[in-house]
């Protein structure tokens, strides 16, 4: 599923349009479910049935096109590293994003963006932009605090799991807890170390990328 080199009179437009769709749906999937209290207290902003639900699903689709925009970046980093790394070399490089997905869940601007999506309410006030247009523009507010929140287990998703199924599912529920259940915040910052520890199990142990790869 990852993009790698493309083979010789390969259309880079063919190519990359069948990967972002599956990459936004694959999104969908797995930052929805950490974003529905968000979601569910926008609606409540909106009056008459109709204008709800026009509202909810522009707010829901600026949400979505930050993380769609995420794609065309993950697109090229896997063609760039299948050039420039070779095989041999990518175990380094698992151990890296392990070190730098640990070490960011630490870091002032994770907690900053995280406080933004754990806290709806103050959010939606601080935030709140008027008519369909100012949803959209909303949601892609959210989506950019979201990604400040997420977007180092997203480069561990990719860079490590290789996008597979188990590590889609281990991610999404990493983040549903992170930002929804009330000692979230003390989770992350549990799994932050695991996540060194492991960065530096990998590069003393570059065999056992692999094993992490496949989990």
């Amino acid at each position: 599923m990852l993009p790698r080199r493309l083979p010789a009179g390969t259309n880079v437009d063919d190519a990359l349009a069948p990967f972002l769709a599956t990459w936004t749906l694959m999104m969908a999937a797995m930052m929805l479910p950490s974003a529905l209290p968000m979601i569910l207290l926008h609606r409540l902003g909106a009056d008459g049935r109709v204008r709800r639900q026009v509202w909810s699903g522009a707010f829901i689709a600026g949400y979505l096109f930050v993380w769609a925009s995420v794609g065309v970046i993950v697109w090229g980093a896997g063609i760039l590293i299948a050039i420039v790394l070779a095989p041999e070399q990518r175990v380094f490089g698992v151990s890296a994003i392990l070190l730098l997905a640990g070490a960011y869940q630490f870091s002032p601007l994770k907690s900053a963006c995280l406080r933004a999506c754990r806290t709806p309410a103050d959010f939606l006030l601080t935030h709140w932009h008027r008519g369909m247009a100012g949803q959209l523009r909303l949601g892609i507010e959210h989506g950019v605090y979201c990604l400040g929140c997420c977007w180092a287990l997203m480069a561990l998703f990719v860079g490590v799991g290789a996008m597979s199924l188990g590590w889609a599912v281990g991610v999404a529920a990493f983040v549903l807890v992170e930002k929804i259940l009330p000692r979230g915040v003390a989770f992350g910052r549990v799994a932050g170390a695991i996540l060194v520890a492991a960065s530096v199990i990998v590069f003393v142990r570059p065999e056992l990328a692999g094993f992490i790869s496949k989990m």
